[in-house]
């Protein structure tokens, strides 16, 4: 019988959610001044006051010499927020999805968990893109304080209440479509290898299931989510950074006139901006996750994922 429906299939799943939020959260924390750099990164080259050459050492050293420490952890409450409800679907989607497909995951091919992979990271982001819009929002004030600017907004409520006055509703959706994208390549690349490359190591028996397994592969499905994600990370970034100014006009009219712009003027190479400290963060992030998940799932008596 699957883990799925163990004990009543409603609580089994409930406790799957509670559980994957937890672990997000653990990741989110231990990993955010990463990503923050990143998201630093993706933004540099838009002004011409900027287009000199940085690196990610550079950034953080930037940030914690203007803003301290805790200048790392700025947007870091709207992305636990956003993990709340985005890391619970697509995990619990994909598992749910992947035994309605297949009833034996070992035989389940990697592109078929690709698929529902994906699947599940679109319907989840789709739910958490608000958050996503704040967390960016806020990481990018940072860069505004730096430049002797004054920030946009004092907490992520307080942005969550100006983005709807000045933009609209649908302005909390800002960047949707790239952060559709970039939701279907990352756990279409995330999921799926983590799932197979979990299911090689026990079948190879190269380890148990256990923390080795796990770690190898939260690697091995970090390097691809980064790989097949990083242009559409660097678009959604710049899309959902992007505030309409008082006449009306923004920098960038679609994904595909930012995506054109960006060639146009950083080269093809830019669209590949914050790779390794993308990496960087999604090894980390992925380790701590899986590693707390599956813990998590052991000690209140679930199957392994």
């Amino acid at each position: 019988m699957k883990s799925g429906y163990q004990h009543g299939g409603v609580d089994i799943t409930h406790t799957k959610a509670f559980l994957t939020s937890l672990s997000a959260m653990v990741a989110e924390t231990t990993t955010f001044p990463i990503d923050l750099i990143k998201t630093r990164l993706q933004l540099h080259g838009e002004s011409l006051s900027s287009s000199h050459p940085t690196s990610a050492f550079r950034v953080g050293l930037g940030i914690i010499r203007e803003q301290g420490a805790l200048g790392l952890y700025s947007g870091l409450s709207p992305a636990i927020i956003r993990h709340m409800f985005y890391s619970p679907i697509r995990i619990v989607g994909y598992e749910n999805l992947r035994n309605v497909v297949s009833v034996d995951n070992a035989s389940f091919s990697i592109v078929g968990k690709a698929v529902v992979g994906g699947i599940s990271g679109v319907l989840a982001q789709v739910i958490a893109s608000p958050a996503d819009l704040v967390k960016v929002r806020m990481q990018a004030d940072g860069q505004r304080v730096s430049q002797g600017l004054q920030p946009r907004y004092s907490g992520p409520f307080d942005a969550l209440n100006k983005i709807v006055r000045a933009e609209g509703f649908q302005g909390l959706w800002k960047g949707v479509f790239p952060n559709i994208q970039r939701a279907f390549l990352v756990n279409m690349g995330e999921l799926a290898c983590y799932d197979h490359a979990k299911q090689f190591v026990i079948r190879s028996r190269i380890a148990d299931d256990n923390v080795f397994a796990h770690t190898f592969a939260s690697i091995m499905s970090g390097l691809a989510a980064t790989s097949l994600s990083c242009p559409a990370d660097v678009v959604k970034t710049r899309m959902m950074n992007q505030a309409a100014k008082k006449e009306g006009k923004v920098l960038y009219n679609s994904s595909y006139d930012c995506l054109v712009k960006t060639i146009k003027v950083e080269g093809i190479r830019a669209l590949w901006k914050g790779f390794f400290p993308t990496w960087a963060r999604l090894g980390p992030w992925q380790f701590v996750f899986w590693v707390s998940y599956e813990k998590f799932r052991k000690f209140a008596g679930l199957s392994s994922f």
